[in-house]
């Protein structure tokens, strides 16, 4: 069977990764099996999500740099990050490495703003609403897209597992119901929606059933991801014949 990391010409993807234990389960962006390219990855030791996604703790840059420049050295031919709330780090971050750097898939605001029509929103399901600033969303040049927020601080499964780290075992079914029920919240609450970015890279495992449930695009850092590694692994168009 032919190995994903030996395709000739197949640029890798380099993911920095947060100080978590809980189970990544696939279309999580550091379960390898998400993708059908290969990932590798670095785990900082110093970012937990609470210095993160509650602090946005400034002193996380210098080990996030360094984790950048480990991935570069590794082979990577673009990084990412797995969380939505690295964007507060984009401008210095893409700076400090020579490859192309992504920190969020908050990035993509501009661009989902811009394909639908102009009296509708784009909404940002993240980990943790009251953490959400407009430094963030500047940071990625969003501050000028009209969003709706909704935020899953208050959900029993994702706070005890995600942003607490009480416990490694992930009840996915009760993760899953909490994740639909904000969707279906936000989505209530502005009928002018257009179109969903997720924010938290812990969510995305759901992003077909949200989709189901709201019938908007929806937008994601696997989204993001596949549409970088297209970019940097083009092949030529054969094997078709002339319109």
């Amino acid at each position: 069977m032919e190995n994903r990391a030996e395709r000739a010409g197949e640029a890798v993807i380099g993911v920095l990764g947060l100080d978590t234990s809980f189970t990544k389960i696939p279309g999580h962006i550091r379960n390898p099996a998400t993708f059908d390219f290969p990932v590798i990855y670095t785990v900082v030791k110093e970012a937990t999500p609470e210095l993160l996604v509650n602090r946005a703790d400034p002193g996380l840059l210098g080990p996030f740099v360094r984790g950048a420049r480990e991935l570069e050295a590794r082979g990577a031919a673009a990084i990412t990050g797995a969380c939505g709330f690295l964007a507060v780090f984009q401008r210095e971050l893409a700076d400090a490495v020579g490859v192309p750097l992504y920190s969020s898939s908050l990035i993509q605001l501009p661009m989902v703003h811009r394909m639908i029509r102009s009296d509708r929103k784009v909404g940002l399901l993240v980990a943790r609403a009251p953490s959400l600033t407009a430094r963030h969303l500047e940071a990625v040049g969003a501050g000028h897209v009209p969003v709706c927020v909704a935020g899953m601080e208050e959900q029993p499964e994702f706070c005890e597992v995600m942003l607490e780290g009480r416990r490694s075992e992930l009840d996915v079914g009760r993760l899953e119901r909490e994740v639909l029920g904000r969707a279906e919240h936000l989505a209530r609450e502005n009928p002018d929606l257009g179109a969903l970015v997720i924010e938290c890279t812990d969510l995305v495992p759901f992003a077909h059933a949200i989709q189901e449930r709201l019938g908007v695009p929806v937008f994601d850092i696997v989204t993001l991801t596949e549409t970088v590694h297209r970019g940097l692994t083009r092949r030529p168009f054969t094997g078709r014949g002339a319109a």
